[in-house]
């Protein structure tokens, strides 16, 4: 039986959904649970998204009040970034293993697995270690190698204002501790696994285990219409969704973007802003920018989209790319991520993010609708990335 620990909604809840299916999920221990009509979805904490139909029947435990008193307290403070970011994690796993002491999580057997993700894992490995119990953890991004690629990128592009900063000391210390306590790390492809072993991590523990996505049953299938061609009064609709930030490519597509403003190609930016582009590339024409937007209402701009990319320099898998074709959508992508697109099948696969690679991607779309068309006919997530095939996985990792 499986003990899932999760501090957010990440990846829509999918391995604990997963085991759930698979019947082997004894508890899920998040931080919030908010069902719907719930008053908490309404307050100012993101609480919105923190449930999943999927896991009604679940057995789960949350700290609703705790985690809420934690946030007003830490607001009080003033804390933000990292010291936020690290109190988190800490209160996370103090609230987790006070109850495993006190058994208030119930456990069947006496060698249960526990499944936790980075960062906020290693106080609870070490009780199910003193314990005997076999210890997974999700590793969600490819670790300091990354941060020194997005710490390059912001040195090359100054003129991106950000509040970025590289992690302390303490928190790549606590995740050493977390991979030696670690019986498998689970990354999520093979461009992370390979930044890992960079790193030194245990080649013997590491495991590839894709990402898994599937629309929400009331979803609607997403035929996509492109014309004989583009033109300005029909432009190419290119859809970026996610974090607008340098580790996410955002200045070479802004530079690509530049590159055709006089083209029949708009960009569409979606999602929360965390640099400060150039007036320049801030007040171009052929951009539009929509900010941060919930789950539910992201599902029309897939479908309204001609094209989704995804220039990233680094993600352990990037989930954007399964919703996008999960609606329909073509895809362009960055090597440096999950092995989702299959070039020229699919979408488009950039071997490098750079803002000339970009241009000849989009042109390509541009004089090509219908090869646009035929990715969209091909855009299917498959078996590799369904829940059933998650579940299997991961049980037969840690039989």
């Amino acid at each position: 039986m499986w003990l899932c620990f999760q501090l957010g909604a990440r990846e829509h809840y999918a391995v604990p959904r997963a085991l759930f299916r698979r019947r082997v999920l004894e508890q899920l221990a998040t931080d919030a649970w908010v069902p719907p009509g719930s008053p908490l979805a309404a307050l100012p904490f993101g609480l919105g998204e923190r449930f999943h139909p999927d896991l009604t029947a679940a057995p789960v435990q949350a700290w609703n009040s705790h985690l809420l008193a934690f946030e007003l307290a830490a607001r009080f403070r003033r804390l933000s970034d990292w010291p936020l970011i690290l109190a988190r994690n800490d209160w996370f796993q103090r609230k987790v293993v006070t109850c495993l002491s006190s058994s208030q999580l119930s456990v069947v057997g006496s060698r249960p697995i526990l499944f936790a993700y980075s960062y906020a894992a290693r106080d609870i490995f070490r009780f199910a270690k003193a314990h005997g119990w076999k210890t997974v953890l999700s590793q969600i991004d490819p670790g300091p190698v990354e941060e020194e690629i997005v710490r390059t990128e912001h040195e090359i592009h100054p003129e991106f204002v950000s509040d970025w900063r590289p992690a302390p000391v303490e928190y790549w210390q606590t995740w050493r501790q977390e991979l030696e306590l670690a019986d498998k790390i689970v990354v999520n492809s093979d461009w992370a696994r390979t930044a890992l072993e960079r790193s030194g991590v245990n080649q013997q523990k590491l495991a590839i285990i894709p990402l898994a996505y599937e629309p929400p049953a009331d979803d609607s299938p997403t035929t996509h219409e492109y014309p004989d061609r583009f033109t300005l009064e029909r432009p190419l609709r290119v859809l970026f969704l996610g974090q607008v930030n340098l580790r996410k490519g955002v200045a070479r597509l802004l530079e690509a973007a530049q590159a055709l403003r006089n083209e029949s190609i708009e960009f569409w930016m979606v999602g929360p802003r965390q640099c400060r582009p150039p007036e320049q590339l801030r007040r171009l024409k052929n951009v539009r920018w929509f900010g941060r937007v919930t789950q539910a209402n992201a599902a029309q701009y897939y479908r309204d989209a001609d094209i989704f990319i995804l220039p990233t320099l680094s993600d352990g898998f990037a989930l954007t790319q399964l919703e996008a074709q999960a609606h329909g959508l073509p895809v362009i992508a960055s090597r440096r991520c999950g092995e989702m697109v299959r070039d020229s099948i699919n979408g488009i696969v950039l071997e490098e993010s750079t803002p000339d690679a970009i241009v000849e991607a989009l042109q390509f779309c541009l004089r090509n609708p219908d090869q646009l068309a035929q990715f969209s006919e091909n855009a299917t997530i498959g078996e590799r990335f369904s829940l059933s095939c998650l579940g299997a996985t991961l049980c037969a990792l840690a039989a």
